[in-house]
């Protein structure tokens, strides 16, 4: 299909496409020979398959064919429910749906299987389910800045070590609070959200502002495991994630740059993020707006929505897992245990990474350092699958943090930590991954 779009500046090595299928006509970039095994990478929000730029040719040069596409509800793909708030179906934005969406793609592509599936942010939640829906076809997955908290737990009369709590009415408490307050996930999934965000004379403002706050650039990051899912321990995270509660995203994102000196932080943002690539952030959403992508948060936040998953309840990741986070990202807190716990629902768990130097956004923050664990990875990957038969550990770790390429050890404990960077165990065994 033909497309009126300029092309994305991207650097050399990656080049972009359209792949029409039976649903979606999806707008692809690619690095890498064709012929060679599959990588596909999965974007958040509020971002693009461009996302990606920084990392793909350097993972192709190990031998892979790396393709990111722009999700449904996002950039230059088309094809998806492009309706109101009131009138989108979002039957057409689930999870078992936005598996489906890669599991298409994949097949228009002429493959069979993925070598590894690689997911950030919202990305890495889809990239999580297409890891327990479909381990068939993706043979390992690497999720970024998005912990796995698991697969649905249905109640039961029968004695169950692991109950489903009560559903705390936590926006209640949130708004009791001395300073009001609301989490910013039910935020996005209301009906104002997109519109207060889609003011095209501050989008650029806004999207330069939001990128910043949440990386390692900004000073005010100092995130920590929270000890509860109460109110109490929530409002320690930054107002990007627990938001005034009067306050729309933008204006909090708004406020908190006026104390930025902006030329200065746009000389922070140009290692990772300049002002032309920004301008392909700016381009695209103020072309597509942002309910596309809002939507996916109506869907996760809404238990009508995530019944589909419930077929996959009590089921475990069983594919070679790695994670990824920057040391700047409360995203890995932002509910309390889950980082803790993936050892629980993740059978083969090879690392959890927390990369210095980065924060949310961390393979265009700290490129280089994202491409080696990644490479290291899959070498680790490719050489146990060589053999006649996997290992049986389960969990099946390596070091928590580790600059070294990947290597069998004993059992992973994820501690109960008061800071990220440290094992329970011997001070031998305590490694960091802060070096570039």
């Amino acid at each position: 299909m033909t497309n009126s779009f300029p092309p994305l500046p991207l650097p050399n090595g990656i080049s972009e496409s359209y792949i029409p299928s039976h649903d979606l006509n999806y707008h692809i970039l690619r690095a890498g020979n064709p012929t060679h095994p599959l990588i596909i990478c999965l974007h958040g929000f509020p971002e693009l398959a461009f996302s990606w730029r920084k990392i793909m040719p350097a993972i192709a040069a190990e031998g892979y064919h790396v393709i990111a596409y722009d999700q449904r509800g996002s950039g230059r793909t088309t094809g998806w429910d492009a309706r109101s708030f009131t009138s989108v179906d979002l039957n057409s934005t689930t999870l078992t749906r936005l598996v489906r969406d890669a599991v298409i793609l994949i097949n228009a592509l002429g493959y069979k299987n993925v070598a590894c599936v690689l997911g950030h942010d919202l990305g890495a939640v889809v990239a999580s389910m297409c890891a327990l829906m479909r381990p068939d076809i993706f043979t390992s997955v690497i999720i970024i800045s998005h912990p796995f908290k698991g697969s649905p737990v249905l109640p039961s009369n029968a004695s169950n070590p692991h109950p489903p709590s009560p559903t705390q009415d936590i926006h209640s408490a949130l708004a009791q609070l001395p300073s009001p307050r609301k989490h910013y996930k039910w935020y996005y999934s209301s009906a104002t959200a997109a519109p207060e965000m889609d003011t095209k004379s501050e989008l650029r403002q806004f999207l330069r502002g939001y990128f910043y706050l949440k990386s390692a650039d900004w000073d005010g990051n100092h995130p920590h495991p929270l000890d509860s899912w109460s109110a109490s321990e929530l409002q320690k995270m930054p107002h990007y994630y627990i938001m005034p509660l009067k306050s729309s995203m933008r204006e909090v994102v708004l406020h908190d740059m006026k104390r930025e000196d902006i030329s200065q932080v746009r000389e922070q943002m140009a290692k990772w993020l300049n002002d032309e690539d920004l301008a392909v952030y700016v381009g695209e959403f103020e072309r597509t707006g942002f309910q596309g992508m809002l939507n996916w948060y109506r869907v996760i936040t809404s238990p009508q929505w995530m019944k589909d998953v419930e077929l996959f309840a009590g089921k475990k990741i069983e594919i070679p897992l790695l994670f990824i986070g920057g040391e700047k990202d409360w995203g890995l807190y932002q509910e309390p245990g889950v980082l803790d716990a993936m050892n629980d629902v993740c059978t083969q768990l090879r690392g959890v990474e927390l990369v210095g130097g980065a924060g949310h956004w961390v393979q265009q923050e700290r490129p280089e350092r994202v491409v080696e664990l990644v490479a290291n990875f899959l070498r680790e990957v490719k050489r146990l699958q060589s053999t006649p038969r996997l290992p049986t550990l389960s969990p099946y770790p390596i070091s928590q943090f580790s600059d070294s390429p990947l290597s069998i050890q004993p059992k992973l404990e994820i501690p109960h930590h008061k800071t990220p960077n440290r094992l329970k165990s011997s001070p031998a065994k305590r490694r960091q991954t802060t070096s570039s």
